[in-house]
């Protein structure tokens, strides 16, 4: 289908009165990384999901631009007994999409949805004794032992903890919350969302910004400036260029690195890097079923995977953009170490990979290799390592399908005679790999943890030390610990960091930065 085919397609689908609406109006059309499969960002660790999240809905506590916690729904915050008392109180005028006033126990019964699915949070809640609405505004944790993170965990950008009524984070974990009443800046317009094509967004005017502070990151007054936002999605990178130079579109999150020089001589376009912590690739093995329930196995496999080889496949040549020496914190953050990286950064030999694996016990079991074609970062690491198993005699069976297929099938924690999986390739946000408090895929923790569900009661038990240290010598020599761990046990193999640059026309201004974040941005 040809672009201008496409995006006539999608609009035809919108109703006639939305259509009139949405064109009197200001409007922010953006092009999303993939289409938006699943709704609910406590379900799925998914970023699309999460991207949505965040406008939908509104956090206690936001990062700033330099990744420390900020009040953001919270007014305020008093500590006592020792750091084991937390009283929180929510600040005045917080209101909910369907008109109700946010109340402490919303926050309290999302609180403890969150706390039960995501890592860090289930670390808070696991030194929690009650967690109580003490009254309409104020809730109170009583926690066994200090807890001084409790801000940066319900601070987390990505798994984030969203408020929402009590009626919905009431309902079990395992069930996918899909009626958006959010406490967020902009409302979810559930019947204009078309699968595969479109989510629509409009202002929430009843969402009362913070009245003090600066826009920064996730912190501070979320003032939105524009009436609808439009996602698109548009599969085909070319397609996606075409309709950005036309001005079809105005924001296209992932453009791809052969694309990046064309974009840029065009004057109306602006090509900027605004997520500053980045992405961070890997290959993420299902630690539940053969073959890779092995660490031996999985260890295997470090000495065939040239990070050099895999960001330039996602980022091209430019080399300001990407990092080949890549560990398990994010490179340049005050927790990144070299420790162990020689592992990754020696001659690389298939022969060696080949023997290593015969010699832990590879059997050639069937090995399930689910990888999300419509995302091309993900699909061209996935290229590659597809390459590297296949040459060293894995039983390969690749499985090409769309990110809204695969996503859900990361869930499922059964064999691969029940539609379960064994690898693939993934990316996170290097801003939660800044620390192994909110590292979540460095991780020992099973089926507790997220997809691929490694065991390591060594990096768990670092990671606890880490929590309870007070000087950052402890807390650096605790995370090269990890490290060196983490390469024997092997919950993931590195592929490196990039920083992906967002596309957009110079019509929009004042992007904040971080990942697609529409409060704050004008539209000329």
């Amino acid at each position: 289908m040809k672009r201008r085919q496409f995006l006539a397609a999608s609009a035809a689908t919108l109703a006639a009165p939305a259509v009139r609406a949405a064109d009197a109006a200001k409007t922010i059309k953006f092009t999303p990384q993939a289409d938006l499969a699943l709704l609910d960002p406590v379900f799925t660790t998914g970023l699309v999901t999460r991207n949505h999240g965040m406008m939908v809905y509104d956090q206690l506590y936001g990062l700033d631009d330099s990744f420390q916690p900020q009040p953001q729904m919270v007014d305020g915050h008093v500590v006592d007994d020792g750091g084991k008392t937390w009283t929180i109180t929510l600040r005045d005028g917080l209101m909910f999409h369907d008109g109700q006033k946010v109340l402490a126990r919303d926050a309290v019964a999302s609180i403890q949805r969150w706390g039960k699915i995501d890592a860090f949070g289930q670390n808070l809640m696991a030194v929690t004794n009650e967690l109580t609405a003490t009254s309409d505004k104020t809730f109170v944790f009583k926690l066994k032992k200090a807890f001084p993170l409790l801000p940066t965990a319900l601070a987390k950008p990505s798994s984030f903890c969203p408020v929402m009524p009590e009626r919905f984070a009431s309902q079990p974990v395992n069930v996918q919350i899909t009626d958006m009443v959010g406490s967020g800046p902009f409302r979810f317009i559930a019947s204009e969302r078309l699968a595969g094509a479109r989510a629509v967004y409009e202002k929430f005017t009843g969402y009362v910004p913070r009245p003090s502070g600066t826009p920064s990151f996730a912190a501070g007054p979320k003032v939105v400036y524009v009436d609808r936002v439009e996602w698109h999605t548009i599969p085909d990178a070319s397609t996606a260029a075409g309709a950005l130079q036309q001005g079809e579109i105005d924001w296209w999150e992932q453009p791809t690195p052969d694309l990046l020089p064309l974009l840029r001589k065009n004057r109306d376009i602006a090509v900027e890097a605004k997520e500053k912590g980045g992405l961070m690739g890997m290959i993420r093995f299902n630690c539940l079923v053969p073959p890779f329930d092995n660490p031996a196995i999985r260890r295997a496999f470090l000495g065939g995977v040239d990070q050099t080889e895999y960001m330039t496949a996602v980022m091209g040549e430019d080399k300001s953009l990407w990092n080949d020496r890549c560990g398990f914190f994010l490179p340049a953050s005050p927790f990144a170490t070299e420790a162990g990286l020689d592992v990754m950064t020696g001659p690389r030999d298939l022969d060696k990979v080949k023997r290593d694996l015969q010699a832990a016990g590879y059997k050639g079991e069937k090995v399930v290799f689910v990888v999300p074609t419509d995302l091309p970062a993900l699909n061209a690491m996935s290229q590659i390592a597809a390459d590297m198993f296949r040459r060293v005699g894995v039983n390969l069976d690749y499985q090409a399908l769309d990110w809204g297929t695969v996503l859900p099938r990361l869930a499922n924690k059964e064999g691969l005679d029940k539609g379960g999986w064994s690898v693939w390739c993934n990316y996170i946000p290097g801003v939660i790999a800044i620390n192994p408090a909110t590292q979540s895929y460095l991780r020992g923790m099973g089926r507790a943890g997220p997809f691929g569900w490694p065991t390591s009661e060594k990096i768990e038990a670092l990671r606890g030390e880490f929590l309870d240290a007070t000087s950052m010598d402890d807390q650096k020599r605790i995370c090269r610990d990890i490290q060196l761990q983490a390469w024997q046990d092997v919950p993931y193999i590195p592929t490196g960091a990039w920083m992906q640059p967002f596309a957009f026309r110079k019509s929009l201004t004042d992007i904040l930065n971080g990942f697609p974040i529409f409060w704050n941005v004008k539209k000329a």
